[in-house]
């Protein structure tokens, strides 16, 4: 019973996670509008910090057109982004969880959240390609896990370094250009 309930908050969690996300995806630029104003206001390289935190441009755009209604014309979505260096941080739906295998079963979980940092240029090419993107980067954090060592000491910060530039080299295969970074924001790991 105490398994079956377990498995319901699990699956409660990821329900509302995935809700959450979506709403921040989707509908967080609308809420985010008025917040984005204010700092834009205050001083003008506040805006260029936005840029930064926005993740998929959606924010840079809407924070633009309170300062420059008139001008933003032509530049889309991105016109805002470009200002604040052509820079975004593509931010996963959800963490990557990577299994450490002991002796034939499952010894650890790793627990990654992950950022790309990017050209603005292909934005809504990450969007599209999301699944894949994904799919290259937990395909290169399981062949880490197998290697042996790197997963297992994620406290080194050869570990550390080894892992992301795996993950962009990997990367590169999927976008020859406009990945310039892999951001390992938070990670953890469970014992099993």
């Amino acid at each position: 019973m105490k398994n079956i309930i377990t498995a319901i908050i699990a699956a409660v969690c990821v329900i509302v996670g995935g809700f959450a996300a979506h709403m921040l995806k989707s509908g967080g630029s609308g809420g985010g509008d008025a917040h984005a104003a204010k700092p834009a206001k205050d001083s003008h390289g506040g805006g260029g910090g936005h840029g930064d935190s926005g993740g998929h441009g959606g924010g840079d755009s809407h924070a633009a057109k309170p300062k420059k209604k008139d001008s933003h014309g032509g530049g889309g979505g991105h016109g805002g982004g470009g200002m604040s260096s052509d820079v975004i941080y593509f931010k996963f739906s959800r963490e990557f969880v990577v299994p450490i295998m002991g002796e034939e079963r499952v010894e650890s979980l790793v627990i990654l959240n992950i950022n790309l940092e990017a050209d603005s240029s292909i934005s809504g090419k990450l969007f599209s390609m999301e699944p894949k993107v994904r799919d290259n980067i937990m395909t290169t954090l399981i062949e880490l896990a197998s290697d042996g060592e790197t997963m297992r000491t994620l406290g080194d910060v050869d570990s550390y370094e080894t892992m992301r530039t795996m993950v962009l080299m990997n990367l590169k295969k999927v976008f020859p250009s406009g990945i310039e970074n892999v951001l390992i924001v938070d990670m953890g790991k469970q014992d099993l």
